[in-house]
């Protein structure tokens, strides 16, 4: 991204032109009366006779019910039947222009660009022009419900705003008139969005409107105006209802411009709010981590609540509600899946954490039950036992409270904390300083978990409200005061110390309204204002920081800058107005494209987004938060049990700062003993936005954790306090700690490029040998005397014999290559090109009958003949006794391929040499282990060119590597056999010829000349050699062959930084640590991907920056890190991300240089817009709900 100005448009002008069009077009509910190009005016007439349809035949019944001829019951029936009609009709010629147009409608998928759409107008009532007026509906059900929707609506809007009901209401005919106008503007709106067009929502929450949900969303506002006036009608003279009526309908008029707003939520928002706010304040639960868990947790909370109604003795209902909010705290889901999947390890912890739980049930139930049967008075007083358990609960908040603020860095989140060990690179340094805050944190755990709870059931319990449990403002309060000890510990024990504060202040005198309302109620109320309360501080300091910065920041001052300040300072009531709102409402303050513009956003759950947690845009970096989430998580759990994160309720967020890697943490769910988080990690490759930001979380990180801890009173403060991010602690996670090196003087130095060679081949020696023992460990020293086996003749005469199937006779002699590569820089293929060759490609060389015979008589696999095909007829070929079956068929060949130099057929090639396939001459008999596949020794190399290559092969590496793995293998093995192995001849001419073979095969025959050419053959991307085509067709060689070199360019890498190899022990030590610690080969590659999962210690890549021109080593080392993790801003990220959903999804404001996801070092405002949910936020990673124990 290219960081841009402060002044840069807001929208560009396409987005200009669109947002104006569509804005109307919202505030009026749906018609479209600014298309951007020429309309017929009967296209807007049309419109307009829609939108005053409902007032026109809500007035006829207005009229019949003022000139006394109906009653207003009549008249509204009346009007609700004519608009039902009309409904029928409007859709009818929807479905008719539908059926003549031929349109198909994509169910699911809305059509975004329909509001630029150029129509053709043919006629008034064409079906073109019905069908823009009325695009219809995509479901028959929706046609049926909304139509009757709409009368429905019609009517009972009509009797709302009957001119006598206004009269009634204010006693006034001029206010009465006033308010019967603009209620039926507000009515017209509504009706033509549910029955004619639906107007797209500034409210939007999901990103598609699949079920036609939209249109029912101002209807239902309607709908609940229109049942508290009827509740006044019919409920008789009362004064509050009657005041509630009247405010209602002066709010009644203004509804268009909050849903111009956007701060009335639409119909699924509004649910899932309406849900987590009555399940956390009414009935004691917490937020969920998905809405189907939301709905049965609030489904199974709403029965408990009920049965404790009807419950007769107030004993079993402080048991019962003891016991049920006990049980719905636990994660019981998490405990049953764990139960019935887990391992034998997994259940035996289950099993004792489930015996845990059990002994605190019933110690609860006990201490309960007995409290409330011998200390509960018979009245609502304040005696002396719940007077000392009040005492208690306050030297417990204040005790928790204090071990809880010296386990982070800082106290109050401005105060450095000097307990808190600084400067730790060393991990397990870090660790030692910290075990004095380790053991406060296990005291305040016990405090918090055990103490607490049970004080607080034994304050509960000796409370004398319980005995009026029979009401319903009791019950709920009983409920709910019940289960929050357990759900949420640390607010219980908040709202316990205030109620007992208030009651210790008032002392002997009364507070009528206040004891009236009873303990339960009373925590309720002290625990909804408590939330609301710290929310307005979060929004507050939000906005502060918005407004200040916007001044305060050179690169966020706009030209309007100056104009916003003084406008939010003149207009400071409204300002704090709008804050207040939002929090009253647990709605995100929103501010518009970031600016100084506050606007109250659509109440929405805590999680922000419609959609499942854990849907991101992965890459191929999204592998390193994944291995990093586990070992995270397991930190998160510890740092949530001792508190070094500070109070950690759902709807929290922090973020982690490692090297790169930035985490953003998002806490989902709070219960008894676990939480439940979401893990999500933003981009690596980062742009020059991201780098600003990451900058200063750099600086606050550094701030906190790396000062020295002796600091002055200057010093020892948070000069970051306005910033979104407050640092909390250090973490230690395992986690791969990422070094980059330019290889400029290693990998262009001659010195290294020539012991290139020598490292291959001992690197390719090494592992031949090793590949051969692995390929038979299942058969081990001297098995063939074991019970019921056979010696074979070679092994009773000493030299073995190794007998090889038909497949290894090569009958063509030249190998066809199956590809070329014109940019092939090898030198070797030269010398192989004649002029005088067939352009048609060479021919095969046929074998004389006697060369067949002398084969045939080495065994009868040669006489073998291939499969032949049904119906075909064997016909005899040039050679003795052998069918065209048993020939392998020729491969074909290309064009443009080296040709066969003829001067030097007189040497045969390996290939067709018999003797040498058929049959090696072994002189040990345990040579056999280490014996090679056949078709790894039929290179198209002659012998004269790999016995001028003989000198390069290490004998003395081969003897040694031969010995060690020879001693590795069996115990028992003797010197005797190892020096048998080292002297036997053909076992080392066998490794010669085929690790020479490779050696010419990717054309470092000589000595590497380049660093490009060093560079492909590591990328494998070898260019084309005599060779390379036999060796691309043995994978398994080709693969050996290709690790060998990636392991030889890794001894360069390691001896150009550590020093030469001393001894043939420390290379045989490095490529054992290179074959079970390391991962070398390159980034892009799967098993790179795999081996950082599987979290292998160390991995290695070779890289080419093509704009510096230079090439890069990269070392990934898997190791306990410490990962810094700091708490945003709640409000904060909120708003922002309530105005990425209204700037995508209402504006689509999707220009990725747009103002609002510029670089803002206080707000963190790119960060936050990458951690948001897909399709409006891009982390490239983000966990599943992951359920973490912290009890």
């Amino acid at each position: 991204m290219v960081r841009m100005g402060p002044d840069v448009p807001l929208l560009n002008e396409y987005k200009q032109e669109f947002f104006w069009k569509r804005f109307p077009q919202t505030v009026l509910g749906g018609p479209r009366f600014k298309l951007g190009y020429c309309a017929p005016p009967y296209v807007y007439v049309n419109q307009a006779v829609l939108f005053l349809t409902p007032w026109l035949l809500g007035g006829i019944g207005t009229l019949l019910c003022q000139l006394k001829l109906l009653e207003e019951l009549h008249a509204a029936v009346l009007s609700g039947l004519l608009m039902l009609g009309a409904a029928v009709g409007v859709q009818a010629l929807a479905l008719y222009a539908a059926r003549r147009t031929g349109t198909v409608e994509r169910l699911g998928v809305p059509n975004i660009l329909a509001d630029e759409e150029e129509v053709e107008f043919t006629h008034c009532v064409g079906p073109e022009t019905v069908r823009f007026i009325a695009p219809g509906k995509r479901f028959g059900l929706n046609v049926v419900l909304h139509t009757v929707l709409a009368g429905a609506l019609c009517g009972l809007g009509t009797w709302y705003v009957l001119l006598g009901r206004l009269t009634a209401l204010y006693d006034n005919v001029g206010v009465a008139l006033v308010v019967f106008v603009l209620s039926w503007v507000t009515l017209c709106t509504a009706e033509y969005s549910l029955i004619v067009n639906t107007a797209t929502e500034t409210a939007t929450f999901q990103a598609q409107d699949t079920y036609e949900i939209t249109p029912l969303t101002r209807p239902l506002y309607i709908f609940t105006f229109i049942a508290v006036d009827l509740a006044d009608r019919f409920t008789g003279p009362v004064a509050e209802l009657q005041l509630t009526s009247q405010v209602l309908h002066v709010v009644f008029l203004v509804l268009p411009l909050l849903w111009a707003l956007g701060m009335l939520s639409p119909l699924d928002a509004l649910f899932l709010w309406g849900m987590e706010q009555a399940l956390v304040f009414g009935l004691g639960g917490s937020p969920m981590s998905s809405n189907l868990r939301l709905l049965g947790m609030f489904a199974m909370s709403v029965c408990v609540t009920v049965c404790t109604f009807f419950i007769p003795s107030t004993l079993g209902v402080t048991l019962f509600s003891m016991a049920m909010g006990f049980l719905l705290s636990l994660d019981i889901s998490q405990f049953l899946r764990h139960c019935s999947g887990g391992s034998w390890e997994a259940r035996d912890d289950q099993g004792w954490e489930l015996l845990l739980y059990l002994g605190l049930l019933l110690g609860a139930m006990a201490e309960a039950g007995l409290m409330h049967h011998f200390l509960s008075p018979s009245q609502n007083q304040f005696r002396e036992p719940q007077a000392a358990v009040g005492y208690l609960l306050i030297i417990l908040f204040v005790v928790i409270w204090a071990l809880r603020e010296i386990q982070g860095a800082y106290v109050f989140g401005v105060f450095l904390n000097p307990l808190y060990p600084r400067g730790m690179a060393n991990v397990q340094v870090f660790k030692q300083r910290s075990n004095g805050l380790h053991v406060a944190g296990a005291i305040r755990r016990v405090l918090l978990n055990l103490v607490s709870p049970f004080a607080m059931i034994a304050f509960l319990a000796m409370d004398g409200s319980v005995q009026q449990l029979h009401t319903a403002s009791l019950s709920v309060g009983f409920t709910r005061a019940f289960r929050v000890v357990w759900q949420s510990s640390e607010d219980a024990l908040l709202q316990m110390v205030v109620v007992v504060s208030v009651r210790l202040a008032a002392g002997d005198s009364q507070l009528p309204g206040w004891d009236s309302l009873g303990t339960g109620v009373q925590l309720l109320l002290v625990g909804l204002l408590s939330d609301r309360l710290l929310q307005f501080l979060s929004k507050l300091k939000f906005a502060l920081a918005v407004l200040v910065t916007s001044w305060t920041e050179k690169k966020q001052r706009r030209q309007s800058a100056g104009t916003l300040l003084a406008l939010n300072s003149s207009l400071c009531p409204l300002l704090l107005s709008v804050v207040v709102l939002s929090a009253m409402l647990s709605a995100p303050l929103l501010p518009l494209f970031t600016l100084p513009i506050f606007l109250v956003g659509f109440p929405r759950p805590q999680r922000s987004w419609p959609g499942p947690v854990g849907t991101a845009c992965p890459c191929s970096d999204s592998i390193y938060y994944q291995q990093m989430s586990g070992s995270l998580a397991s930190a998160l759990r510890s740092a949530f049990a001792r508190g070094s994160l500070g109070v950690v309720v759902p709807g929290s967020h922090f973020l982690g700062r490692f090297q790169d890697r930035m985490v953003w943490i998002m806490i989902l769910e709070r219960g008894y003993g676990y939480c439940t988080v979401n893990i999500k990690g933003l981009e690596l490759q980062e742009t020059s936005c991201h780098t600003v930001e990451a900058r200063r979380v750099d600086e606050v990180f550094e701030w906190a954790f790396e000062r020295p801890e002796r600091l002055g009173l200057n010093q020892g403060l948070n000069l970051h306090w306005g910033n979104a991010l407050t640092p909390c602690a250090a973490l230690p996670v395992r986690v791969y700690s990422d070094a980059r090196s330019v290889l400029s003087g290693i990998i262009d130095s001659h010195d290294n490029l020539r012991k290139l060679q020598d490292d291959f081949l001992k690197a390719l020696v090494w592992l031949l040998l090793r590949n051969s023992v692995q390929r038979r460990r299942t058969f081990p020293w001297g098995a063939e005397e074991g019970a019921g086996s056979r010696k074979s003749p070679s092994s009773r005469l000493g030299p073995s014999v190794v007998t090889h199937p038909a497949e290894a006779i090569m009958v063509e002699s030249n190998v066809s290559p199956r590809r070329f590569r014109q940019d092939s820089s090898s030198l070797t293929s030269f010398g192989d090109w004649s002029d005088e060759d067939d352009l048609f490609g060479p021919q095969p060389a046929r074998r004389t009958v006697a060369l067949v015979s002398t084969e045939a008589q080495l065994g009868d696999t040669v006489r073998q003949t291939g499969p032949s095909l049904p119906g075909s007829v064997e016909m005899d070929s040039l050679f003795e006794n052998m069918a065209l079956s048993a020939l392998q068929p020729l491969q074909p060949l290309g064009l443009g391929l080296p040709a066969v130099d003829k001067g030097r057929n007189t040497e045969v090639l390996p290939s067709e040499t018999a003797s040498t396939m058929a049959h090696i001459n072994f002189s040990c008999p345990h040579s056999e282990l280490f014996s090679l596949p056949p078709g790894w020794r039929t290179a198209p190399l002659l012998p004269s060119r790999l016995q001028q290559l003989r000198s390069l092969f290490p004998e003395e590496w081969f003897g040694y590597t031969l010995g060690r793995l020879a001693l590795a293998i069996h115990d028992e093995a003797s010197e005797d056999v190892s020096n048998a192995l080292k002297e036997d001849v053909g076992l080392k001419d066998l490794h010669a010829q085929v690790a020479l073979s490779c050696l010419v095969s990717l054309g470092a025959e000589s000595a590497f000349t380049s660093p490009s050419y060093v560079y492909r053959v590591y990328c494998g991307d070898v260019p084309w050699t005599e060779g390379l085509d036999w060796l691309s067709e043995n994978k398994e060689l080709y693969q050996l062959a290709l690790k060998a070199f990636r392991y030889s360019f890794k001894l360069l890498f390691d001896q150009a930084s550590l020093g030469p190899m001393e001894s043939p022990e420390e290379l045989f030590s490095t490529l054992e640590e290179y074959e079970k610690d390391w991962y070398i080969g390159l980034v892009t590659e799967r098993s790179w991907q795999d081996s950082v999962l599987q979290e292998k210690p160390f991995l290695f890549s070779l890289g080419h920056d093509l704009t510096m021109g230079t090439y890069t080593g990269r070392v990934l080392s898997l190791q306990e890190q410490l990962v810094q993790v700091g708490r945003l801003n709640g409000e904060g990220v909120r708003g922002q991300w309530a105005n990425l959903s209204w700037e995508l999804l209402y504006a689509t404001n999707d220009d990725e240089e747009r103002y609002s996801i510029q670089a803002h070092p206080i707000m963190l405002r790119n960060l936050t817009v990458q951690a948001a949910d897909p399709p409006l936020g891009y982390p490239i990673y983000s966990s599943v709900p992951l359920h973490l124990p912290c009890f």
